[in-house]
């Protein structure tokens, strides 16, 4: 019988650490199955769902950018949470080959910010990945957000959507004092454009996070760090939501007891 397979799709996604994760977590649970990669463009995505649907192996797929809103009505069902949020990041194959959403990014943001709350915050992007982040903050009771993003009416629509006050303005723009500032979009990338200088409104107290993977230390971070802001990078999140869809995928949960050595593997780069 063939081992069972998961993977991560989008494009591009040869940047993708998430096989790095999954492999380091089958391998320490003796589990036979393998996790890897696969590029997937927009106008192959129909394509490749239907392919993998009869592929009984094939335990499902995290999703990255720009598949998060596409990919949910190519789907037999979407859980409440992925609904919410409008956007799904992990797709698991049922046994009959159903293919159910999930979203796994609101509880993988939270996980490293340890619950505490933050009143002002500054989000960068109105993405699939912004959905997630705005969810959860919604729920942790953030009073303010300001959302920078290219089209103002997407960033006012999303403040609307989640019942969150603030502010929709362009990128770079002057926005109140943020106890914490959240890049969510691909500025900052490899191969992407570079962040406008932010960090001149962002609390002596604040914290910064970028879910950037590649680079996982981003001017950015580099630059927040220099001025002795606390800093989060975008594998404390990826590790975070690899959690509940690596549980989906291979019916355990990872050994989150050896995250450190996870993240000495991956930052020596083995396995990325």
């Amino acid at each position: 019988m063939t081992s069972p397979y998961a993977e991560v799709i989008g494009d591009p996604i040869a940047q993708s650490k998430s096989p790095a994760i999954h492999s380091f977590w089958l391998e320490r649970l003796g589990l036979s199955g393998r996790y890897g990669r696969c590029h997937v463009t927009q106008g192959d995505l129909s394509r490749y769902l239907h392919e993998r649907r009869s592929d009984a192996a094939w335990r499902g797929c995290n999703v990255t950018m720009p598949h998060k809103q596409e990919v949910m009505p190519l789907l037999d069902s979407v859980d409440s949470v992925a609904k919410r949020i409008g956007a799904v990041n992990t797709v698991v194959r049922t046994s009959d080959g159903a293919l159910t959403g999930y979203n796994t990014d609101a509880p993988g943001f939270l996980e490293p910010l340890g619950g505490r709350r933050f009143e002002t915050v500054t989000l960068i992007g109105a993405g699939g990945a912004a959905r997630a982040v705005l969810a959860a903050l919604a729920d942790a009771g953030t009073a303010w957000v300001s959302i920078q993003n290219r089209s103002l009416d997407k960033a006012e629509a999303l403040l609307s959507e989640f019942g969150l006050k603030g502010s929709a303005v362009p990128l770079g723009a002057s926005v109140p004092q943020a106890d914490l500032l959240v890049n969510t979009s691909a500025l900052g990338m490899t191969g992407q454009p570079a962040l406008p200088p932010l960090l001149n409104h962002v609390a002596a107290d604040g914290v910064v996070y970028d879910i950037v993977t590649s680079p996982l230390h981003t001017v950015l971070l580099q630059d927040a760090a220099e001025r002795g802001l606390t800093v989060v990078d975008g594998l404390a999140m990826l590790i975070g939501q690899a959690d509940h869809a690596f549980a989906r995928f291979f019916g355990m949960r990872p050994p989150r007891h050896e995250d450190a050595e996870l993240r000495r593997r991956i930052l020596g780069g083995s396995g990325v």
